[in-house]
């Protein structure tokens, strides 16, 4: 027995390969797929098209995660065409080293569509202030403060015109500092501000602009799912009104949930992330 008996199902019938990061040299090797006496389309996923891919679908951040990283390219690909629902994929990607060394089998499933795709890849703020701030409210749902569950919304991007469509609630403890959200101690500090009303406001580089915001846009035409309250309604209609993402902890029911251009794009429960 050898060992393309063993490991040759996982190549076997796939609709497409999917090569994340690879190097220019080992792209070439699947660059010509007639050669390869194979019937599959290659797909590079990367933060950049470095190796001049015909299909290329773009990482908005390096995902150490390898999981994230592969159920990223998956949603990109399936949101841009390059896939289909139900696709076999064979997913290389790199473990141990910068090379790629590790190879997995997945369906891509649209059903399982999280919205992490769309949350990153077409938003204005940073990608990993993104990323810090969704862990952070993820955090927040599994810990909560003290033992007990907790609310928070934060608002990240296009800063100056969300501070004009809000008032403060009381003095912004932020307002001459220069902290960054990711930050493990400024971290903790907006945990502990998150036990008091209002939103956090976070510039699209990761700058704490305030806390203790009271949103004012109208909420009307903003459609939220029933038992929702002010806090996603408020951070529903400011992603209708302003270029920003609204990520939102629920008190009620644990959840985070991301609002962009006034709709749930992302709903993740804490304990299954």
């Amino acid at each position: 027995m050898v060992l393309d008996d063993v490991f040759g199902d996982i190549f076997s019938s796939v609709d497409a390969v999917m090569l994340f990061s690879p190097s220019g040299s080992y792209y070439e090797r699947f660059s010509d797929v007639d050669e390869l006496d194979a019937d599959f389309d290659v797909v590079v996923v990367s933060t950049e098209n470095t190796v001049g891919a015909d299909t290329f679908v773009e990482l908005p951040l390096d995902f150490e995660n390898v999981a994230e990283r592969v159920r990223f390219g998956l949603e990109g690909s399936l949101e841009q065409g390059v896939i289909e629902d139900g696709d076999v994929l064979a997913c290389a990607t790199s473990v141990f080293d910068d090379g790629i060394d590790t190879v997995s089998r997945v369906r891509a499933d649209a059903d399982s569509h999280t919205g992490i795709y769309n949350l990153f890849a077409k938003s204005r703020a940073d990608p990993e202030v993104i990323k810090s701030v969704l862990e952070l409210a993820i955090e927040l749902g599994k810990k909560g403060q003290k033992g007990k569950p907790v609310g928070a919304l934060f608002i990240v991007g296009d800063a100056g015109k969300v501070m004009n469509k809000s008032r403060p609630l009381s003095y912004n403890p932020f307002e001459k500092s220069h902290v960054h959200v990711g930050d493990p101690i400024v971290n903790v500090m907006l945990k502990e501000f998150s036990r008091l009303d209002g939103a956090f406001i976070i510039s699209d580089s990761g700058k704490i602009v305030s806390a203790y915001r009271y949103l004012e846009p109208s909420a009307e035409g903003v459609d939220i799912p029933k038992g929702l309250g002010a806090r996603h309604m408020a951070g529903g209609a400011i992603s209708r009104d302003t270029n920003a993402i609204s990520i939102v902890l629920s008190e009620s029911d644990g959840l985070v949930r991301a609002f962009k251009a006034g709709e749930i794009i992302l709903e993740v429960d804490p304990e299954e992330y």
